[in-house]
C-alpha cells in the first residue's frame, strides 16, 4: 500500500530573505545618485514657500510676511506677462519643429550614402557641437554676428549694409532658433540612424524589384520605419514647451531685444536674482513648473498610447 501520509506530505516553504542580497550591489550603486538628488533637488523645494511670502533673507522662510497669492495676481496683471509667454512659446515651438524635421531629413540623406567611412566622419562632425556649452558658442556667435564680424564683412563685400543681428527684434528669434537647431540636430540624427538599422533589407530588395527608385524607397520604406521614433521624440518634447533654452538666450540676448527674446526663465532670473525680488521670481517659476509638470505628464501619456513607451 502507498503511504498516503508520505505522498501528501508538503514540504515547508522557505522563508524569504529579509534583504535582497542579489540586487543589493545595484542599490548601493544608486545610493550616491539618490543622495545627490535628495540634497540638490528635493530639499530645495522648501524654497517654494517664498512664492507666497514677502521673503526677506534676514527673516528666513518661517518669519517672513505671508501674502498668499498676491505675487501670482501681480504676475497676471503685468503688461509684460503675455509678451514673455508669447516669446517663450514661439521660440520653443519652432525649436521643437526644426528639431524634428532637420534630424529626420539629414538622417535620411546620410542613410543613402554608401561610404561607411564618410558617413561616420559626417556623423561625428555634426554631433560635436552638442558637447559645447552655450557659454562658448554664445561668445562665438556674438563675435561672428557683430557689426565687425565675419557675416557683416561678407555682406559689405557684396554691397549690403551691415546688420545688427543680435540687436534687432526682427533677427533675434530666427538666430536663436537656427543656432539651437545647428547645435542639437546631430544628436537627433544619431537616434534616427540607430532606428534605421532595424529596417529589414529585404524590404529594400522588394521595392527595387517593384521598380521603386531611390526617392520612392526612402519615402515608402525608410521613412515609415522611423515614424514610431519620430512620434516618441515629438511627444516627449512637449514637456519642454515652456523651456525655450535659458542658457542659450541668457548668453546671447541684451535689453534691446527683450521685446522678442525675453522668455520665462530669463525673466525669473532677472527679477529673482538680479533685482532681488525673490518672492515674485519664485511665484513665476512655480507657475511655470506646474504647467511644465502637466505637459510632461501629458507627453508621457501620449508616448505610452501611440509609441508604447513607458518608464514605469
Amino acid at each position: 500500500m502507498v503511504n498516503t501520509k508520505a505522498a501528501y506530505k508538503v514540504k515547508p516553504m522557505k522563508k524569504k530573505k529579509a534583504v535582497d542580497t542579489e540586487n543589493l550591489s545595484y542599490h548601493m550603486m544608486l545610493l550616491p545618485g539618490i543622495i545627490i538628488l535628495f540634497v540638490f533637488a528635493t530639499l530645495p523645494l522648501i524654497g517654494v514657500v517664498m512664492a507666497f511670502q514677502n521673503y526677506v533673507p534676514a527673516k528666513g522662510f518661517f518669519n517672513s510676511e505671508w501674502v498668499g497669492l498676491e505675487h501670482f495676481k501681480r504676475m497676471i496683471e503685468m503688461p509684460d506677462s503675455l509678451q514673455i509667454l508669447n516669446n517663450t512659446l514661439i521660440i520653443a515651438i519652432f525649436k521643437m519643429i526644426l528639431g524634428i524635421i532637420v534630424p529626420v531629413v539629414f538622417s535620411l540623406i546620410l542613410n543613402e550614402l554608401h561610404s561607411k567611412t564618410y558617413k561616420r566622419v559626417v556623423q561625428t562632425v555634426v554631433y560635436m557641437p552638442h558637447f559645447l556649452s552655450w557659454v562658448i558658442l554664445g561668445g562665438i556667435f556674438i563675435n561672428v554676428l557683430s557689426l565687425g564680424g565675419v557675416v557683416n564683412h561678407l555682406l559689405k563685400s557684396v554691397g549690403f549694409e551691415p546688420i545688427m543681428f543680435l540687436g534687432s527684434n526682427d533677427w533675434f528669434r530666427p538666430i536663436i532658433i537656427l543656432t539651437d537647431t545647428w547645435k542639437s540636430f546631430g544628436f537627433g540624427t544619431i537616434i534616427y540612424l540607430a532606428a534605421l538599422t532595424a529596417v529589414d533589407p529585404n524590404l529594400y530588395e522588394a521595392a527595387v524589384i517593384d521598380g521603386a527608385n531611390r526617392f520612392q524607397r526612402c519615402w515608402h520604406v525608410t521613412l515609415p520605419a522611423i515614424v514610431p521614433t519620430i512620434i516618441l521624440l515629438t511627444t516627449l518634447s512637449l514637456g519642454n514647451i515652456l523651456s525655450a533654452g535659458f542658457d542659450q538666450i541668457y548668453n546671447m540676448y541684451n535689453p534691446i531685444v527683450y521685446k522678442t527674446g525675453d522668455i520665462i526663465d530669463t525673466y525669473v532670473f532677472r527679477m529673482g536674482l538680479e533685482r532681488l525680488q525673490f518672492s515674485f521670481g519664485a511665484a513665476v517659476g512655480l507657475l511655470k513648473s506646474l504647467v511644465s509638470a502637466l505637459l510632461i505628464s501629458l507627453s508621457y501619456f501620449l508616448a505610452s498610447k501611440f509609441s508604447n513607451y513607458r518608464i514605469f
